[in-house]
């Protein structure tokens, strides 16, 4: 059967403050902290940040040339969404119930764990599809940008463990800082850390060589901290082979120049509502709600990351 590429239904998106826009501010931390970078075509391609050199130059000498290697990052937007069928009985009959808004956040909150675990802990190549993009955690497993070695700035739970190895300690804890705190990209105004929810109960407890607490709980602005750094929470903070709303590999703890963590938004969220005595919806007397969001995303340099693996298959 032939299939028009067109609806009369407009997308719409949805408004600062609706309930799918504070439901994703809350539970995704990429959406949350990350740079964005409109896009206003399917793919964006931008001049790498912090590249260019520097040097003191003598009255009236001549100013020294960059000889840098042009660079850039590309940004390829890509579609997350779904439709949901929603019976014109159940509309009707829920009078006290917002059954509309009731799914929309709904996919907002898959949504948002989902784009944490696409962004940050895949571990396969970026396909476009299964795997969207290159995540935080895949690219540190690679060579790259400014000699970056492969695996340099992953610490496992077994590295500088001591004989709580296999744990979260305060001495991996602090490698995974200084992997950042010690290269050319730190910029304390910009770090942040995010991490999956299940560190949450080593680091509660854990202390300083002065016998201080490393996390303290939200501030009167609602921040909480790891060595004074913003911390935020993430569900999709677990390594996955593909992108998933509930992924269920190793817990990542992750140190960030959050200006190296870049997020494209071509559009939404947003959705489309067909009315079910429209078209084909009309002979099962079914409104499809349609919800998506199309997302780019690249890191920015290597160097500007840092990740603590919980590994539970270290002894």
């Amino acid at each position: 059967m032939a299939r028009a590429t067109f609806e009369n239904n407009a997308w719409i998106p949805e408004e600062q403050g609706s309930g799918v826009i504070t439901t994703v501010q809350a539970q995704s931390a990429v959406e949350a902290l990350a740079r964005k970078e409109p896009m206003a075509t399917d793919v964006k391609n931008f001049p790498r940040h912090g590249d260019v050199d520097i040097e003191s130059i003598a009255k009236g000498a001549a100013y020294g040339e960059d000889t840098a290697a042009a660079d850039s990052v590309t940004l390829t937007a890509r579609k997350f969404g779904k439709a949901v069928r929603i019976a014109e009985e159940d509309i009707e009959d829920s009078k006290n119930v917002d059954i509309v808004n009731t799914k929309k956040e709904s996919w907002a909150s898959s949504y948002a764990k989902f784009i944490d675990n696409a962004t940050l802990a895949t571990t396969a190549v970026g396909n476009g599809g299964t795997v969207p993009f290159n995540s935080v955690y895949y690219t540190l497993t690679q060579a790259g940008y400014g000699g970056y070695t492969a695996n340099a700035n992953i610490v496992k739970t077994s590295t500088n463990a001591g004989a709580d190895e296999g744990f979260t300690t305060y001495a991996n804890l602090d490698k995974v800082l200084s992997l950042v705190e010690g290269g050319d990209y730190f910029d304390e105004s910009q770090i942040i850390v995010i991490a999956h929810p299940s560190f949450k109960s080593t680091l509660r407890t854990m202390k300083d060589g002065e016998g201080r607490l490393i996390f303290q709980d939200r501030d009167n602005a609602g921040v909480e901290r790891l060595f004074g750094l913003p911390i935020r929470w993430s569900n999709g903070a677990k390594t996955s082979a593909t992108a998933s709303k509930s992924p269920t590999g190793n817990p990542l703890l992750m140190v960030a120049n959050k200006q190296h963590l870049i997020l494209g938004i071509r559009s939404g969220p947003e959705s489309v509502l067909i009315d079910g005595r429209d078209g084909l919806s009309a002979l099962t007397d079914e409104t499809i709600l349609k919800m998506r969001a199309r997302r780019g995303f690249a890191t920015g340099v290597p160097q500007a990351f840092a990740i603590l693996e919980n590994d539970p298959a270290i002894p």
